[in-house]
């Protein structure tokens, strides 16, 4: 992992938590809507918590390209 040796016990699953918390689909249920992923304009938990965890394990930025890939 990258950023292993930089990160206090713990941090990593705040991050994932963090990640997912933000997620649009999380976001519209916390305001008391449908949820409607017409209108994402960040992705979802698990497509948050996806492109992060790729982007922490390989270190290579390129390989957080999500306008490219066939499937998240």
């Amino acid at each position: 992992m990258f950023a292993e040796g930089d990160l206090a016990p713990g941090d990593l699953d705040e991050a994932f938590a963090t990640a997912e918390a933000i997620g649009d689909d999380r976001l519209q249920e916390q305001a008391g809507q449908g949820v409607n992923p017409d209108s994402f304009t960040h992705g979802s938990a698990e497509q948050r918590r996806a492109w992060f965890e790729e982007g922490y394990s390989s270190g290579d930025p390129s390989a957080c390209d999500t306008f490219s890939p066939d499937s998240i």
